[in-house]
């Protein structure tokens, strides 16, 4: 009935409506405890709970990649701590088989024993999964740290994993980038977002520590591109390769990685500091002109709709969109917005733009981009880059493993 790993999205299903009230899991994920009463159930409903608000952790490829944004987003990355490879693995362990009871809609059993602290933190308790997805990406010093072979695993590296070099114009704060294991957390109710983010701290500990997490927002009408805080469409190139055949040409690593990054993607994260203020006495034609597009209907210059083709000749020379073009690779995008503190000096907000992209080649599609924008983006008057991070999001995980098995244990 259950995997080592936990209950499976259809048991979870098939049990909650045997049990009519609710069930708990408790905290190993091994000889779960079914309780079928009022006081102390756990778990949504059977007529709350639907298959239409769960993903499943399962699967060939991570959720969370290509899965339609959700509103919600937080990615934490973590520093690991430990220096032993088997505490490692009990950890992410933990963290598999508490993920994959989250996005089935469950939570842990709180407690036997009220003296003792409860095994889940319980603020979804009356919460639907709201599809919720987790997506764990390794970055190099995961690997290698300061050229030590930290678990015996450098050998395992894949081609592409290095940090984002230093670009034009970055103020990279060193504080908020980089970090051993990245987790993208993305879900339609924030608080079933961060509840996940929370007890993955929760569960690392004596193992890793939080090394830094930002929290950001999609919002949108269903069906249609979401806007960035300059109001302007972001994403509209990812129709691009919306099919199996583009997403195995822009997103998917292929042939040429280690068996278990072969299906997965590397995942670059910046964050983009936007100088709203400004940006906001700005004129229309010059914000249109700085990206190139129409900013209600989002077409190109020259162009009548959000998707129709761009022509090159009728951009400005240092747009955003002529620049994108240029290079010729196409990029997933995922990024979300954020709002953070005031600078106590200026009253200016700290706003602007978590920029996350997946790309199956970092090195062909995604640094000549970045270098090339970074020099003469129109753009550049208006933003700063403070953070950077690139990480390697392994394939899929099969139902009985556990996150990085196939690295740890090769």
């Amino acid at each position: 009935m259950e995997s080592k790993q936990g209950i499976s999205r259809k048991d979870f299903l098939k049990l909650s409506a045997a049990a009519g009230m609710g069930i708990a899991i408790g905290a190993s994920g091994v000889g779960a405890v079914l309780e079928i009463n009022n006081s102390t159930a756990t778990s949504k409903s059977t007529s709350a709970v639907k298959e239409d608000d769960m993903i499943p952790l399962y699967g060939i490829h991570q959720p969370g990649i290509i899965t339609p944004q959700q509103t919600y987003m937080y990615l934490a990355a973590f520093r690991i701590t430990t220096k032993s490879k088997s505490d490692l693995i009990v950890m992410l362990k933990n963290w598999t088989k508490f993920c994959n009871l989250s996005a089935a809609g469950g939570t842990m059993k709180l407690s036997d024993n009220s003296l003792l602290p409860p095994a889940d933190t319980g603020e979804t308790l009356d919460l639907l999964p709201s599809n919720l997805t987790l997506t764990f990406g390794l970055g190099r010093s995961f690997f290698v740290d300061d050229e030590h072979d930290r678990f015996g695993i450098a050998q395992m590296a894949p081609r592409y994993l290095n940090d984002i070099p230093r670009m034009p114009r970055d103020n990279i704060d060193p504080a908020i980038s980089g970090g051993d294991i990245c987790v993208q957390v993305c879900a339609d109710d924030q608080q079933v977002a961060f509840h996940a983010v929370r007890n993955l701290i929760r569960l690392s500990t004596g193992q890793a520590s939080l090394k830094w997490m930002q929290e950001g927002f999609a919002s949108g009408t269903p069906g249609k591109t979401p806007r960035n805080l300059f109001g302007f469409k972001d994403g509209t190139a990812n129709e691009l390769h919306l099919s199996s055949a583009g997403y195995d040409q822009v997103v998917w690593a292929g042939d040429d990685e280690p068996d278990w990054m072969r299906g997965g993607s590397y995942l670059a994260y910046r964050k983009i500091q936007m100088k709203i203020e400004s940006w906001d006495r700005t004129s229309l034609a010059d914000q249109e002109a700085t990206f190139g597009r129409s900013k209600v209907s989002g077409a190109a210059f020259g162009a009548h709709g959000e998707f129709d083709s761009v022509d090159l000749s009728q951009q400005p020379a240092n747009s955003h969109v002529a620049l994108a073009k240029q290079t010729k690779q196409q990029i997933h995008r995922r990024a979300y917005s954020y709002t953070d503190k005031v600078d106590p000096r200026t009253g200016n907000v700290d706003a602007g733009l978590l920029f996350i992209s997946y790309q199956r080649n970092p090195d062909q599609q995604l640094l000549p981009m970045l270098r090339l924008m970074q020099n003469k983006d129109a753009l550049n008057s208006y933003v700063s880059h403070v953070g950077s991070g690139m990480f390697a999001c392994p394939a899929g995980l099969k139902e009985g493993r556990y996150f990085g098995q196939t690295i740890l244990e090769a």
